[in-house]
């Protein structure tokens, strides 16, 4: 099979529904799909019939309904086509009803109080706009996911909500500049997906990987990343195996998987897709995880998924690339040739610039996590300041027109916007920013904050809702404007002077950075919990319950569920390493001590020099019982932290209590594994584990 046949060969596309479906009921589907009109139970009978048939034929028995939950990742619960018959006999049986909506339960999931255990009652929608597709044996029909009461109690919920919106938005804007043409406007994304592959065998001899997915323990090798000898380098025969079964499961499935490479870290790697529709973007990256995660074990590897798996190498992210295009075929963040195409293009740029600036906190919050927390700022990530990269000549043109000067680029004229043109832009006309979270890139924006694991549903909802917001505030000014080019000029103008302080075209890593941003007033929220506790400030619930992306009810319930995750994260890698240590670390190096004992003891006894035992047994001794004692005392924190039942607080006992000390606790284990002979080290080490792979 080739790749062009094997592409979507899984996936009941629209070239499968053209196919099958009768064309009154294809034409009603696709009417449903571009512009969210109810589809007649009818007509739903049709399709689902339709779906049933290619599915089997594909060889499914079960359908379920695939939703993205609070958790981060997605949920299924599976039923057969088969219907009985008669007392011996069943028939194959998929109504619409089944396609439209399902019923799981609905209190197990993460809800903030907006489900209670006694209140089991959810709904799953089928998502039309997203195509179901054929995972095993099993047809899955992507869903969103809400209460009994219509809340929303997933992530693609809010995601569709804020499309929609940016959508009428963004339409309003370009019929201003003429467009009338444009009938919709759409968000793409293409996320850059990176991954730690580690042996699997040693992978579950270290307890800390498989219950927090991070080395809670572990000294660092002779060698990391410090020759940049990993990144880009020759992929491994082993590796390029797994890499090539992933791309097939992934073509499979539709996903535009296309790009592979080694990163910077031993034993990292990266997967980047093509753009695609922002919604269908977040179904694919979330199988595009599972998948890695599935294939890797066939191929004796485990994929790791974690932020920062391990300490004193690059951590994981996951670049956000973002951008605005029209069913026209024009991408609202592309510099245009004619003054009314440059004139467009700044204004939208001007909305991201100045959403980005007065919702940072927010973009911050959206990729907020306890995992996450242990990369940025480090040298592989961005720091906690959101900022925006535009480059040299983008900044120059913005600046000309602030102060209404020549632009002294390659016209040298007047900026004056939809009359002078502005210079068209290639893709390549500044350099990369690998330090700035927002960066520019020619015709999107990459934001490079988010975390390996996260589900890029929260940011693109943070990003849409905020553009939606000044695009709306935009209209309000220029649809009633008497001049409307002076009314644009001044507009872009002034945008530009109140909101350029979140432009920043430097080394994001620079400690000076962070003091010209705290001049500028820009926020730091350092930590998960800094963070969040803005997500419920006044002007963050407006946005939000303005534009109709959630309501309050639906605010307060994540920042519940946020809080309380990263208060769980942080208290299971506590009880990790308590059992690590009493059980297994501590145990081996008393063991190795009393080995170190017996030898001084027989070389004094045969009159010879025991230097090297005598010091290392003191010195691990005296760390072994400091470990034990840190240890108790981690216990007596996690303890009294777990007793404080309000959320912000109890987070901020695990951040400023419990973590602190886990920290205490691995330095002082970490030098004991460099004390410590191989033999008696509980557990495969860095080494191993970052070079294991052949």
């Amino acid at each position: 099979m080739t790749v062009s046949e094997m592409f979507g060969s899984m996936v009941f596309n629209d070239e499968v529904m053209k196919e099958r479906l009768p064309e009154d009921v294809y034409k009603s589907l696709q009417n449903t799909i571009q512009n969210g009109k109810h589809l007649d139970l009818s007509l739903a009978n049709v399709v689902a019939s339709a779906m049933k048939d290619w599915a089997i034929e594909k060889g499914a028995t079960h359908y379920t309904h695939w939703f993205q939950p609070m958790t981060g990742i997605t949920a299924e619960k599976h039923d057969s086509f088969i219907s009985p018959k008669d007392n011996s006999t069943v028939i194959m049986e998929f109504k619409g009803k089944e396609l439209v909506r399902g019923e799981p339960d609905a209190s197990s999931f993460p809800s903030g109080g907006l489900r209670a255990t006694f209140e089991a009652r959810g709904y799953t929608a089928w998502d039309p706009t997203s195509y179901a597709f054929i995972k095993g044996k099993t047809l899955c029909i992507p869903t969103a996911f809400c209460s009994y009461g219509g809340e929303a109690l997933d992530k693609k919920t809010p995601l569709l909500r804020s499309m929609e919106v940016l959508g009428k938005a963004a339409i309003k804007i370009v019929h201003l500049f003429g467009n009338e043409d444009v009938t919709q406007v759409r968000t793409t994304v293409g996320p850059e997906q990176e991954y730690f592959l580690i042996d699997k065998d040693l992978y579950y001899k270290r307890p800390d990987l498989v219950y927090t997915g991070r080395t809670l323990f572990g000294a660092m090798p002779p060698k990391g990343q410090e020759l940049d000898d990993h990144y880009f380098g020759s992929i491994k025969p082993r590796v390029k195996a797994y890499m090539l079964e992933l791309d097939e499961e992934l073509w499979k499935l539709g996903v535009f998987a296309k790009t592979e490479h080694n990163e910077v870290a031993p034993s990292q790697h990266e997967l980047a897709p093509v753009f695609t529709t922002t919604n269908l973007a977040t179904d694919h990256n979330q199988l595009t995880m599972e998948l890695m995660q599935r294939v890797a074990k066939k191929h004796g590897f485990v994929c790791l998924l974690h932020e920062k798996p391990f300490d004193g190498v690059n951590g994981s992210g996951k670049h956000n690339n973002w951008s605005l295009s029209t069913n026209t075929g024009v991408n609202l963040l592309e510099p245009g040739e004619t003054p009314s195409e440059n004139a467009q293009f700044l204004l939208f740029l001007c909305a991201v610039i100045k959403a980005v600036d007065e919702y940072q906190d927010l973009l911050r919050i959206s990729v907020a996590s306890a995992g996450n927390d242990h990369r940025l700022g480090a040298n592989e990530a961005p720091p906690a300041v959101v900022s925006m990269f535009l480059g040299d000549e983008l900044s120059a043109v913005l600046d000309a027109l602030e102060k209404d000067e020549k632009y002294t680029g390659k016209e040298k004229e007047q900026m004056r916007v939809g009359v002078h043109i502005l210079p068209k832009f290639p893709k390549d006309t500044t350099d990369r920013n690998r330090t700035s979270p927002f960066a520019f890139t020619g015709n999107k924006f990459e934001f490079r904050m988010l975390g390996s694991s996260a589900s890029i549903a929260d940011t693109n909802t943070v990003i849409n809702t905020a553009v939606t917001q000044v695009l709306n505030e935009f209209y309000e000014i220029l649809s009633v404007a008497e001049d409307f080019n002076s009314a644009l000029h001044n507009l872009i103008r002034e945008t530009v002077r109140c909101h350029k302080r979140i432009l920043f075209n430097g080394n994001g890593y620079d400690d000076r950075w962070l003091e010209e941003a705290e001049k500028r007033g820009l926020s730091n929220l350092k930590s998960t919990p800094d963070a969040i506790e803005h997500l419920i400030d006044e002007k963050n619930v407006k946005l939000f319950v303005q534009n109709k992306v959630f309501s309050e009810k639906e605010i307060k319930a994540r920042f519940d569920i946020m809080l309380e995750n990263y208060t769980k994260v942080i208290n299971i890698e506590a009880l990790t390493m308590i059992d690590m240590a009493k059980k297994s670390i501590i145990p081996a190096v008393a063991k190795y001590t009393r080995k170190l004992a017996e030898g001084i003891t027989l070389k004094n006894g045969l009159g010879i020099d025991a230097l090297y035992e005598t010091k290392v047994a003191s010195k691990l001794s005296a760390l072994n019982s400091e470990a034990y004692e840190i240890t108790e005392r981690l216990e007596k924190e996690v303890y009294e932290a777990n007793l404080e039942k309000n959320v912000v607080k109890n987070a901020r006992l695990h951040e400023e209590r419990v973590l602190s000390t886990m920290n205490a606790l691995r330095m002082v284990v970490d030098e004991m594994e460099t004390l410590t002979a191989k033999e008696y080290w509980p557990m495969p080490n860095y080494s191993e584990l970052l070079f294991g792979v052949k």
